[in-house]
């Protein structure tokens, strides 16, 4: 009897030998040497190995395709420039295996949905286009040109464009993705989510609304020379490994770090440059000054607290707020302030979960600092105030003066190595009108101006049966989406789903009525097309756009890259209608590129300046104190704090990754950093917690969540007492995804919940 799609997608109960240890204090060293050595060896060639590491992240080599964190302007190290999740991340994409047909006629969906996400990812590349029909047990073989037929017949037989849905992953490069929007607009819908939606769409939205530009303003030299960094709700050691040298870099030139976050994180503590043999031997970096365990959501009353004490300071003495700047350059000074003194520092503290002493410690590095960063992650883009979160991070740097000057300003760390790119060329649902007008002088079609739908309302609309196309150019779309028994029902109303992916991921399992596999280019393989080899180009997190070129050959012959399946779709789809013509664009990318320099400002002399072998910045008016908001200037905001309302007998849980993992894709089952062995289901929680609810080291528990009259359960996790704030637990995505409601999203914004979730926890 064939699983259910809501079956296939969840991760299985099954327990592995857990084995906890104290947690690390120390990160990289010869623990990340050994776990590189050991991803190289076990997973790939050792040729393939040498020649991807020499040429990972350097001028004229590849980018990584794991996070978006910046190299280097200048230097880059001649002994690797890379950490220890990039090469898992690499050798993820250059296993030493491939699967095509034979895999495919021997393992049924139904069984391969029965191994563990680690299982499935590590079955081999993806070697050849498969096809599951309608009502099969098994992919088999297509041809490209049937495949692209198939998709093309199905898009054209909706009654409406707006009945299919065009995701997006953050790995796809500028030109795959500026094609894919292309496509997508001429074929008659905005329809097109990515995974922007889920993490980081609170920081465009709150960015946008008081600074001008939904992207960060800093740039790496700034870090090096800041005299106070915040990290707030990241953990740079397992999601940013290379950022941990620029905080060593910025600590070096007498720089402060402040890390504000739930959980210890070792990178946070100590961090050991595996490249410098003396820090080897005697010792790593201490790299926060003063850590603060906030609770979870915390965000907002902490700084609030810490505003309301500066403000107190500013009215007694003086000197505190940077006045020149906010009379120049802000507005709302005078509503902010108003709104701030409607609250108590007594009950902001103490709704923070941050004790006096830490308090004080963080307030008078901030007080006494002119040059200030913050930097943040999804611990504070996840939660329904989540807009609320950054909009207070902006008012503390507007009050100091510490926006579009050297060595200040924001840092949205953004965790996929292209996201930020796929949304500076087109990809988004509520694309501005001044774009859609470049659309329609360029090409002649006029595109649909309506926003169309976002992660949370393509999923919403795939389960109505209101949308019957799904199209997922990269990425684990059913394992990164909230709600997961609900997402899943959401994919199998679809007629047909479509995943453009480099290897077997949960998706590909939880399928619509006939379900396409596309194989793929990776970022490190050659991309040979007509008129020669082709080079693309990304964008990282602080707007520096450079090239990326394969330097491996292809793992199969019958894979393509990401462009011309999308110019194949395109074409197949739209035929002698379309006024573009699509194959073209797949036999030089220099053509793709020429279109976006018209189309996307900022672009000039695309090809020529990408010859650059550090790239070039995109334009950036916070970082020089331009504002391109409605008032011409940087907005003060008034944000509310959050209000809990748990039960006595709940938690709030945020979802957090493994050391072993990057997004969906778990490179192995161990957590070295926080002493996790061989196991994924388990729950992190208070001591005092555990004891109130009378529960033991190890022990198995489901978790619940209820939200709005409905109630999500996963069964089968094991407890370790961890240091957390009390009233609250973690655990690790995607396991715990279906205990995140669809509907429990940030506002604005629409970015998952995932990290503030009320939860029971129920003995077995």
């Amino acid at each position: 009897m064939s699983s259910s799609a809501e079956e296939k997608s969840i991760t299985p109960e099954n327990f592995e030998d857990l084995k906890t240890t104290k947690p690390a204090v120390d990160s990289v060293g010869f623990g990340g040497i050994f776990a590189t050595l050991q991803q190289t060896s076990k997973y790939m060639k050792f040729t393939d190995a040498f020649v991807l590491t020499r040429k990972m992240n350097q001028k004229g080599g590849f980018d990584c395709p794991g996070c978006a964190w910046p190299d280097p302007d200048d230097e880059r190290s001649s002994l690797g420039e890379f950490c220890e999740n990039g090469i898992k991340a690499i050798a993820e994409e250059a296993q030493n295996k491939t699967i095509s047909a034979v895999f495919f006629s021997k393992y049924s969906v139904d069984e391969l949905a029965s191994w563990t996400d680690f299982e499935i990812g590590k079955s081999g590349r993806l070697a050849q286009p498969m096809f599951l029909a309608e009502g099969a047990t098994h992919y088999s073989a297509i041809s490209w040109d049937d495949a692209f037929e198939k998709v093309g017949a199905h898009l054209n037989a909706l009654d409406s464009p707006d009945e299919a849905v065009f995701y997006t992953s953050g790995r796809t490069t500028n030109e795959a993705a500026f094609l894919y929007q292309l496509f997508v607009r001429e074929y008659g819908t905005s329809n097109l989510p990515d995974c922007s939606n889920m993490c980081h769409e609170a920081s465009g939205s709150a960015l946008s609304e008081t600074l001008g530009i939904g992207k960060g303003s800093v740039t790496l030299d700034d870090l090096y020379k800041t005299e106070l960094v915040l990290v707030v709700g990241q953990n740079p050691g397992t999601n940013h490994p290379r950022m941990l040298s620029a905080l060593e870099k910025c600590k070096y030139n007498g720089g402060k770090v402040i890390a504000i976050n739930p959980l210890p994180e070792a990178g946070l503590i100590k961090f050991t440059d595996p490249q410098n043999p003396l820090k080897l031997l005697f010792g790593g970096t201490q790299i926060a000054d003063v850590f603060v365990p906030i609770t979870i959501n915390g965000d907002v009353a902490f700084f609030k607290a810490i505003l309301l004490k500066l403000l107190a300071e500013e009215e007694q003495k003086g000197g505190v707020f940077d006045k020149d700047f906010i009379n120049e350059f802000t507005h709302g000074y005078e509503a902010f302030i108003a709104d701030l003194k409607t609250y108590n520092f007594d009950a902001c503290l103490k709704a923070s979960g941050v004790s006096m002493a830490i308090f004080e410690q963080v307030y008078e590095l901030i007080l006494n600092k002119d040059k200030i960063i913050i930097c943040w992650a999804m611990g504070l883009t996840q939660h329904e105030n989540a807009v609320d979160n950054i909009r207070e991070v902006v008012n503390l740097l507007l009050l100091k003066g510490s926006i579009g000057k050297e060595g200040s300003g924001t840092c949205p760390v953004r965790g996929h190595s292209n996201v930020q790119g796929d949304r500076t060329v087109g990809i988004w649902e509520a694309a501005p009108q001044a774009f859609l007008d470049k659309i329609e002088t360029k090409y002649g079609f006029k595109p649909k101006t309506a926003h169309g739908f976002s992660v949370i309302d393509s999923i919403k609309a795939m389960y109505e049966k209101k949308a019957k196309v799904f199209f997922g150019l990269g990425g684990n779309f059913i394992s990164a989406v909230p709600d997961t028994v609900y997402s899943a029902k959401a994919l199998s109303n679809c007629n047909l789903t479509v995943h453009v992916s480099t290897k077997l991921n949960r998706s590909h399992l939880v399928t619509g009525k006939e379900a396409l596999i596309f194989p793929c280019l990776g970022r490190t393989e050659k991309d040979y097309q007509k008129s020669g080899l082709q080079k693309q180009s990304v964008e990282n997190s602080m707007g520096v756009v450079s090239s990326t070129k394969g330097v491996l050959e292809p793992c199969s012959k019958d894979i393509l890259s990401e462009v011309a399946v999308v110019c194949g779709v395109a074409h197949a789809t739209l035929k002698t209608r379309s006024k573009i013509n699509w194959l073209d664009y797949k036999d030089d990318y220099n053509l793709v590129r020429d279109d976006i320099e018209e189309v996307v400002s900022g672009f000039e002399n695309y090809n020529k300046r990408l010859e650059n072998p550090s790239g070039f910045y995109l334009p950036n008016g916070a970082r020089f104190r331009k504002f391109k908001t409605k008032t011409g200037k940087a907005n003060f905001s008034i944000n509310k704090m959050p209000k809990w309302k748990l039960k006595n007998d709940e938690l709030v849980m945020m979802t957090i990754r493994s050391h072993d993992q990057f997004n969906t894709t778990i490179y192995g089952l161990d957590d070295r950093y926080r002493g996790v062995f061989n196991e994924r289901r388990v729950v992190f929680m208070n001591r005092e917690d555990m004891k109130a609810r009378g529960l033991a080291e190890h022990q198995v528990v489901h978790l619940k969540s209820e939200f709005n009259g409905v109630t999500r359960k996963v069964r089968s996790f094991k407890v370790i007492s961890y240091d957390i704030p009390k009233n609250c637990c973690a655990t690790y995505f995607p396991e715990t995804n279906a205990l995140v409601p669809l509907d429990h999203f940030a506002h604005t914004a629409k970015t998952p919940a995932s990290k503030s979730i009320a939860v029971t926890i129920e003995p077995v």
